[in-house]
């Protein structure tokens, strides 16, 4: 047979079949239905994967196992995890088990968004694992479109240099210095996203962690209230 074809990469037609051909097998082994992986292997090198060699298909199986298993779903016991699947190869067969009606957990599925990574891994935190999660070795880097907002450079400036260098939450010294200046963080008490404005009398200047405790400690509220008793330029909006 020639094998020529196992040094290229699988196509996604390819991976569909592999999936399918998987899942089948795994639903039969929930039922405690007896199976032969050869058989299906066989199946496969004589139909949608025709060219590939066994031991690609078995490899094929083993990256299968690896993604279910990030997924915290089940996987087929005789298909013992790969330790190495490229993260592209990885996002195809999430898409090809997508295809199939198999989801991750929401709370537990990868995302490039921050406050959605922030948001589940919230929800983590408060659950046991079982299991050290793998992770992923390379992640892969994804385009997102994204707005933001219109800044004054001015204001920014004039509420850093108000601070001198002193965090407007805490009244801590800002933890460290940038091209030898205090770094302190600006911060809008409304935020602009709720339309607030990108004004001095909105602004304060905080260190790093009274920043991340205005954005999402169990406190922001009342922690945010305070500035306008202590800070005579701040006017609520």
């Amino acid at each position: 047979m020639d094998t020529t074809k196992d040094k290229t990469d699988w196509d996604d037609a390819e991976l569909a079949a592999a999936v399918e051909a998987y899942l089948k097998m795994l639903a039969w082994e929930k039922r405690g239905r007896p199976f032969n992986k050869a058989l299906e292997n066989r199946m496969l090198r004589e139909g949608p994967v025709a060219g590939r060699a066994k031991g690609s298909i078995e490899f094929r199986m083993q990256n299968i196992s690896t993604v279910l298993t990030r997924m915290g779903l089940d996987r087929i016991e005789g298909y013992k995890p790969a330790k190495n699947v490229g993260s592209g190869v990885e996002q195809r067969i999430r898409q090809a088990l997508t295809a199939q009606g198999v989801f991750e957990s929401e709370d537990a599925a990868q995302t490039a968004d921050e406050q959605t990574l922030v948001r589940r891994t919230a929800k983590l935190l408060r659950q046991d694992f079982d299991k050290v999660p793998d992770g992923i070795a390379l992640p892969q880097k994804v385009a997102i479109t994204s707005s933001t907002f219109v800044r004054d450079p001015k204001v920014r400036a004039w509420v850093l240099k108000e601070a001198k260098g002193i965090c407007e939450g805490c009244g801590s010294n800002a933890p460290f210095e940038v091209d030898g200046l205090p770094f302190l963080e600006v911060h809008h008490l409304k935020h602009l996203a709720r339309k607030g404005s990108d004004r001095i009398s909105n602004a304060v200047a905080l260190c790093p962690n009274c920043h991340q405790r205005c954005h999402r400690s169990s406190d922001r509220d009342e922690f945010t209230a305070g500035f306008y008793s202590k800070i005579d330029r701040l006017i609520p909006e």
